[in-house]
């Protein structure tokens, strides 16, 4: 089971839209300053996913909780996405070279083979996004953010 934290964003009649924030390893490398990596998630938008998950229990925004997806439906939905047009780049463009005999047959071989692939992809994943087993699920409720109150006294109001 792979986990992550998510915050509450709203919670409505069992469902919970929940705000996943987008994690870079790139605070805990010894090489930050000169990392190209760095640089270029500086560049691109600092974003967050929103995801609505099923939960019986009332929850208030802002509160925390944590989310598990099995392995097996993030390897299976990986293998989708990125071997689906990879797959289709090469048997089209083969079989685009082999019935034409030209270099550029084959690129725009290629090309097709790619696009279907991600579109065959698309399909799929819209169908596997269905099946309960491929849904993230809370596994544990944090306390909700005004569940307890930390009072300091400082030297000066006890004297």
């Amino acid at each position: 089971m792979i986990k992550e934290w998510a915050t509450v964003v709203s919670w409505q009649n069992g469902e919970a839209q929940l705000s996943c924030d987008v994690k870079t390893s790139c605070n805990s490398c010894a090489s930050r300053a000169g990392c190209g990596s760095r640089i270029l998630n500086k560049l691109g938008p600092q974003t967050s996913h929103t995801l609505s998950v099923a939960c019986n229990t009332p929850l208030v925004v802002g509160q925390k909780v944590e989310l598990g997806i099995t392995e097996g439906s993030l390897i299976g939905s990986a293998l989708l996405v990125y071997m689906s047009p990879l797959v289709g780049l090469f048997l089209v463009s083969a079989l685009f070279q082999a019935l034409f005999g030209t270099n550029l047959a084959a690129i725009c071989g290629a090309v097709l083979g790619g696009v279907g692939g991600f579109l065959i992809a698309r399909g799929f994943s819209l169908k596997l996004s269905r099946r309960e087993t491929w849904q993230p699920v809370i596994l544990s409720v944090a306390l909700p953010p005004d569940a307890f109150r930390v009072e300091t006294t400082s030297s000066a109001d006890s004297q």
